[in-house]
C-alpha cells in the first residue's frame, strides 16, 4: 500500500506502508508527512485537505488531529462515493496509468514500487491544475453549501489531495 500527497503547484511523499493502514499508522503519516508538506505548499494557513473516505481517514484518532491542526489548515469533507466531487479517483487512475505503461512492465514487487516512485517524480508540478480548474463549478457549489465566500478562481489553489493506494 502507498500513500499520496499533492498540491495545486506540487506533488508531495509517496510513502510506503509495509502493511495494512490503520488509525495508528494514519496518524503517524498525518503527523509526519502531511503537516510539514501543508506548511511548505500553504505556508500561510489557507490550505484545504481533502482525503479520501477510507476508514482509517475517517477515525476518530486521525479527525482529532485534524482539528488540532486547524489553525494550520482546514480539513475539507467530501462526500463519499462522489467521484464528481473528489478528483482523488481521478488522480488514483492517472497514476496507474502512467505504471501500466511502463516498459518493461513491473514483473516483482520491488520492480512496482520502482515503478510507482519513478511515474509519480514524473508527474509535472502543476498536474492538478487541470483537473482541479475543470471542477471550478462544483467547487464553488460545494464551498457557498459551506458558507465559504472567495472567489473560486483563487480557492482552488490551495487545495491539497490524500489517498491511498492499495498495490
Amino acid at each position: 500500500m502507498i500513500w499520496d500527497v499533492c498540491s495545486w503547484c506540487d506533488m508531495g511523499p509517496l510513502i510506503r506502508l509495509e502493511t495494512t493502514l490503520t488509525d495508528d499508522r494514519y496518524l503517524r503519516i498525518l503527523s509526519d508527512h502531511l503537516h510539514s508538506f501543508m506548511s511548505i505548499v500553504n505556508s500561510d494557513g489557507f490550505g484545504q485537505f481533502q482525503q479520501d473516505n477510507a476508514t482509517p481517514h475517517a477515525s476518530r484518532v486521525a479527525t482529532k488531529w485534524l482539528q488540532e491542526h486547524s489553525s494550520d489548515f482546514r480539513h475539507f469533507h467530501w462526500p463519499p462515493k462522489s467521484r464528481e466531487m473528489n478528483i482523488i479517483e481521478d488522480i488514483r487512475d492517472a497514476f496507474l496509468h502512467a505504471v501500466e505503461k511502463r516498459s518493461p512492465p513491473p514483473r516483482t514487487p520491488m520492480d512496482l514500487l520502482t515503478a510507482l516512485q519513478d511515474s509519480w517524480c514524473e508527474f509535472p508540478a502543476g498536474y492538478l491544475q487541470t483537473p482541479v480548474e475543470s471542477m471550478q463549478h462544483r467547487f464553488a457549489s460545494v464551498l457557498r453549501a459551506r458558507g465559504v465566500r472567495h472567489d473560486i478562481k483563487k480557492v482552488h489553489k490551495f487545495f491539497c489531495f490524500g489517498s491511498s493506494v492499495y498495490i
